[in-house]
């Protein structure tokens, strides 16, 4: 009974998270939004316009169902639903803390990749559904986009397993801290294991790292749609893109899977690159920052602030650059991205073999 009950939960938190980070991301990329343009964003709705978002909420919910006279009904439907839960379901496999995950298995980093894509099926489903030329458009370039971008995601990934030598989020995360089962060192010289901290993430245990979690972020933004990536939404070419002709419960659930994957892929590449749920803060000495930080709850807490952080970051980056143009979008994969990206992968596989024997 107890096993049934937790398996009733598990989907039922993560989706109540997923809508209160959702209620609190928007609203906070409408203040800096309002703050990089230099105005006041959402102010009269409740305190500081704190409500406006529980009021959007409350008008989508309220919408009439309506579907354009010659659209496909079925794919129409069913659409926004596969494009929320391809996401939902990547959140099951993702640490939270030491040994507090949804889901641990030894394939989740494969797993979470393999789900997530069956996202450009339904936004395929979306446009083509729709019947509408606009949105049709905005789904051929989404599923352009994503494929294309899902290429430098996936190789920045697999260098950052070379060195890991595991597919499983939950042990990748372990041996980013003072938990680690094996030897850390710091760029491959100092062993940092008992130290911790920062110094024991990832994307110092072998310089190139860095590298490769910078075309995660980047290829992570195109992946989500996001500016300066937002070519599928374009207003000014294409109105809403892929889903100009949903309205209500069916918008919110797009715009729910939208801010579901910024998060995704925040903490996604958190686990990976930036020390999952391990403390930030090292052992100097006497001073046992690292152990006194480390911990269940200290570890869900370092994984929000990390993840939260990296979503300011990509709300930032929407609101300073501007839109990219198509050429530009497969330029910047396909010449820079990919290439740098296959490299950081063959350097993965040389330092694997002579730094860390």
């Amino acid at each position: 009974m107890s096993s049934l009950f937790i398996h009733i939960l598990t989907p039922v938190a993560i989706f109540l998270f997923i809508a209160l980070f959702t209620l609190f991301a928007v609203y906070a990329e409408r203040k800096i939004a309002g703050f990089v343009q230099d105005r006041l964003g959402p102010m009269e709705t409740g305190k500081f316009g704190l409500l406006q978002t529980f009021a959007d909420i409350l008008k989508l919910l309220q919408k009439e169902f309506i579907s354009p006279a010659a659209a496909d009904r079925i794919l129409f439907a069913v659409a926004p639903i596969l494009i929320f839960v391809a996401v939902f379901v990547g959140f099951s496999v993702v640490p939270w803390a030491a040994d507090f995950v949804p889901a641990n298995t030894h394939t989740g980093l494969f797993f979470i990749m393999a789900v997530v894509s069956i996202d450009a099926i339904g936004i395929l489903m979306a446009g083509w559904g729709s019947n509408n030329k606009y949105s049709l458009l905005g789904s051929i370039r989404a599923i352009a986009q994503m494929i294309s971008y899902e290429l430098p995601v996936g190789l920045s990934l697999i260098a950052a397993v070379m060195i890991t030598q595991t597919l499983n989020l939950n042990e990748i995360a372990l041996n980013q801290g003072i938990y680690s089962e094996q030897d850390l060192f710091f760029l491959g010289i100092w062993n940092v294991k008992d130290i911790g901290g920062i110094l024991s993430w990832n994307v110092f245990q072998a310089p190139h790292l860095l590298v490769s979690y910078v075309i995660f972020f980047i290829a992570s933004l195109a992946e989500c749609n996001r500016a300066p990536f937002d070519i599928p939404e374009a207003e000014s070419e294409l109105i809403g893109g892929f889903h100009t002709e949903y309205g209500g419960i069916r918008f919110a659930f797009i715009f729910l899977a939208e801010y579901a994957m910024m998060f995704l892929v925040a903490m996604l590449g958190v686990v990976i690159f930036l020390g999952a749920w391990n403390s930030p803060l090292p052992n100097i000495g006497n001073v046992r920052l690292a152990d006194w930080t480390t911990g269940l709850y200290w570890g869900i807490f370092w994984t929000l602030i990390k993840s939260l952080f990296i979503v300011a970051v990509q709300i930032w980056i929407r609101w300073t650059l501007p839109r990219f143009r198509a050429d530009q979008l497969m330029v910047l994969c396909w010449k820079i991205l990919i290439p740098v990206a296959f490299l950081c992968m063959a350097i993965s596989g040389i330092w694997r073999i002579t730094v860390m024997v």
